[in-house]
This record gives structure tokens, sequence and C-alpha cells, in this order.
């Protein structure tokens, strides 16, 4: 499995989210890794073979949501991971 974990805040408990991303390449997953590192204040792990995105953070899930939309690919909460 190949995974990613990136963030932008310090080492905190946050509430964890488990998102579908229509990811197909890098290119995929390099677009989700701009647009949450632009949103700030997430730390998030992507699994590209199971076109998922798990995002740690204290904002409201459509805001998470409406972010990942912004890449262009077809995006669904799951729910609380």
């Amino acid at each position: 499995m190949t995974s990613l974990l990136w963030g932008s805040i310090g080492k905190q408990y946050l509430p964890k989210h488990e998102f579908f991303v229509d990811m197909t390449c890098e290119g995929c997953s390099g677009a989700v890794t701009r647009v949450l590192n632009k949103l700030g204040g997430v730390q998030f792990e992507i699994d590209l073979p199971n076109k998922k995105v798990f995002i740690e953070s204290d904002k409201d899930t459509d805001v998470l949501l409406e972010t990942l939309k912004k890449t262009g690919k077809a995006a669904n909460y799951i729910g609380p991971k």
C-alpha cells in the first residue's frame, strides 16, 4: 500500500475523517496534497490504491469536502475514522 502522511500542524489530538476521492495517479494525489496544504490546519494521509484520504482536523467536514472537490475529482465523505 502506498500512503503518504503530510501535515501542517503540530502533534495534537484531532478528529479523523475518511473521504473517498477519485484519484487515479500521482498527479491526482499531488492535487489533493496541494489543496489541503493550502487550507492549512490539517494532517492527512493519502491511500492512492484505495482512493481514500484520511484527514485529521477540527475543521467542519463540509469545509474539508469542498476543499477536496477543488481538485476537480469526485469526492465523498465516508465518515469518522
